[in-house]
C-alpha cells in the first residue's frame, strides 16, 4: 500500500492508512511501539504529567494545561478521542497540531515502524506521532492522557514526573477486567518509583494501595493528602504545600470539576521545583480552561447540552448536573452508543431525567442499532406513562426534530458516546 503524502490536503488518506495497517483497534502491549519509539529515538527533555482514570480525564487535563499555559509554559497536550477533528487530539498551548505537521510526523513514524518491521495500532501510531511533535518543537512540559487502562497503554512508554488517577470505575472490560479491583491494578501501573501519584478517586480499590506500596511510589489521596471546601460562588484548596483560598470556581461545568481540579492543584503542589507556577496563574488557569463535550452548554433557549457520558458512572455525574441546573419543561435526549458498552447501565442513571428519547445509530462498526437501544431501555424498567421514544436514522435528523419540537423552557441533552456528540458538534458548525 502506498504511503500517504505531506500535504494538508493528505490527512484523512493518512488516517484511512493506519486504519488499514492494523488488524486490531487495540492490542494491548508495549513492547512493539517502545521498539519503534527507540527506533525513532524518541526521549523527551521535558516533564510529563500522565492523566488516567475512568472518568474526568479530559477535564483535568484541560484544566492542567490552561494553569501552566497561564504561568508562561508552552504545553504539549495530548488527549483522545477527538469530537470533530483528528487534530484535536494535539495540541501545543492550546492550539490543535496544523494537518501538514501532522503528516510529517506520521510519515517519520512510518520510516521507523518500517525501519524494525513493527505493526503499530492506530492509537499507538497517533500517540508517537505526538510525542514526535513536542519533541521537535521543543514543549516545556507535555500533558499525556491514557486513551484506555494504564499498564499496557501506548502512552505509559513515556514515564511521568507526576501520575495522575482521576476515578476507577467499571469501562472498558473486555481489556482492563470485570471488577474495581482489576481495572485498579490496570490504571495505578502508571504511577512510577519514588515519584508523586494523585488519585481523586474517593473510593481507592486495594489493588492501587499495592501498586503504590510496591514501587514506592508518593501517594496522595483525595481528602486524605489533599482537597477542597466549596464556598458561595468560590473554593478552598488545601494540599502538601498547604492552603489556597478563594479560587474561582472552575469554567467547566459540573459537580466533579472541583474535586478534578484539587487533584490538578495537589500535582502542580508534587511538581513545584520543575514547573513552579502562582496563585495568579492558577486563577486563570481555572477560569480559561475549556473542553468540548462535558456538560457543555451551546445554547440556553431551549438549553442544548452537549455531554460525551457513556459509561454509568459518567451517565450518573450527568443525571446530577441536570437535576442541579433544573428544567421548567421537559427534557429530550438526543442518544446513541456503542453495541459494547453498557447501556441499561447509562439509562437506569438517568430515569428521571429524561422525557423524550430520541434514538439513531451512531456512525461506527461498533455501532449499537436502534432497536438494541431500544430493548434496553425497556429493560431498565423505568418508562413512565409521559415517556416516549422516536426513531432516526442518524444523528442530524434527531437532533433537527429535537430543535423543532422543543421549546424554550426545554432542554434538549445529546449525550451516550463521543460520536454522538461529534455528530450534533458538526451539525452546529455547519449551521453557524
Amino acid at each position: 500500500m502506498d504511503v500517504p503524502g505531506l500535504t494538508a490536503e493528505s490527512l484523512a488518506d493518512w488516517l484511512h492508512y493506519l486504519e488499514s495497517l492494523h488488524p486490531s483497534t487495540i492490542e494491548m502491549g508495549l513492547e512493539r511501539v517502545a521498539n519503534v519509539r527507540s527506533e525513532l529515538g524518541l526521549i523527551p527533555r521535558f516533564p510529563i504529567i500522565t492523566v488516567g482514570g475512568t472518568n474526568g480525564k479530559g477535564s483535568v487535563c484541560a484544566m492542567l494545561e490552561a494553569i501552566l499555559q497561564s504561568a508562561g509554559y508552552k504545553v504539549g497536550c495530548y488527549t483522545s478521542p477527538h469530537l470533530v477533528r483528528f487534530n484535536e487530539r494535539i495540541r501545543i498551548d492550546g492550539k490543535e497540531i496544523d494537518s501538514e505537521s501532522l503528516c510529517l510526523a506520521f510519515s517519520q513514524v512510518e520510516v521507523a515502524r518500517r525501519d524494525c518491521h513493527t505493526p503499530l495500532t492506530f492509537f499507538e501510531f497517533s500517540t508517537l506521532a505526538a510525542m514526535r511533535w513536542f519533541i521537535q518543537t521543543r514543549v516545556d512540559v507535555a500533558i499525556l492522557e491514557i486513551g484506555l487502562g494504564g499498564r499496557l497503554d501506548a502512552v505509559n512508554i513515556f514515564d511521568p514526573d507526576c501520575a495522575i488517577l482521576t476515578s476507577i470505575d467499571l469501562d472498558h472490560m473486555e481489556y482492563l477486567g470485570n471488577t474495581r479491583e482489576e481495572i485498579g491494578f490496570e490504571k495505578a501501573a502508571i504511577f512510577r518509583q519514588s515519584k508523586p501519584a494523585i488519585c481523586a478517586e474517593i473510593d481507592i480499590p486495594d489493588s492501587v494501595y499495592q501498586q503504590a506500596r510496591k514501587i514506592e511510589a508518593h501517594l496522595s489521596r483525595f481528602s486524605k493528602e489533599f482537597g477542597f471546601q466549596s464556598k458561595i460562588n468560590q473554593w478552598d484548596y488545601w494540599g502538601p504545600r498547604g492552603w489556597r483560598h478563594s479560587l474561582p470556581v472552575p469554567t467547566l461545568r459540573g459537580d466533579k470539576q472541583l474535586q478534578n481540579a484539587s487533584a490538578c492543584l495537589a500535582a502542580l503542589d508534587e511538581v513545584n521545583e520543575l514547573l513552579p507556577v502562582n496563585m495568579k496563574d492558577i486563577r486563570q488557569g481555572l477560569i480559561k480552561a475549556a473542553i468540548p463535550g462535558r456538560f457543555q452548554v451551546v445554547s440556553t433557549q431551549p438549553m442544548i447540552i452537549l455531554d460525551v457520558a457513556h459509561n454509568p458512572a459518567a451517565a450518573a455525574v450527568l443525571a446530577q448536573n441536570l437535576t442541579a441546573t433544573q428544567c421548567a419543561g421537559r427534557t429530550y435526549a438526543v442518544f446513541s452508543m456503542l453495541q459494547d458498552k453498557d447501556i441499561q447501565g447509562v439509562v437506569q442513571k438517568l430515569k428521571d431525567e429524561i422525557d423524550v428519547w430520541l434514538l439513531f445509530p451512531i456512525q461506527s462498526p461498533r455501532a449499537a442499532t436502534v432497536e438494541h437501544i431500544v430493548q434496553e431501555i425497556h429493560a431498565a424498567d423505568f418508562l413512565r406513562g409521559n415517556q416516549s421514544i422516536y426513531r432516526f436514522s442518524d444523528g442530524a435528523e434527531a437532533f433537527a426534530f429535537a430543535c423543532e419540537q422543543a421549546a424554550k423552557n426545554d432542554r434538549i441533552c445529546i449525550f451516550g458516546s463521543f460520536y454522538t456528540v461529534g455528530d450534533v458538534l458538526n451539525q452546529l458548525h455547519m449551521s453557524s
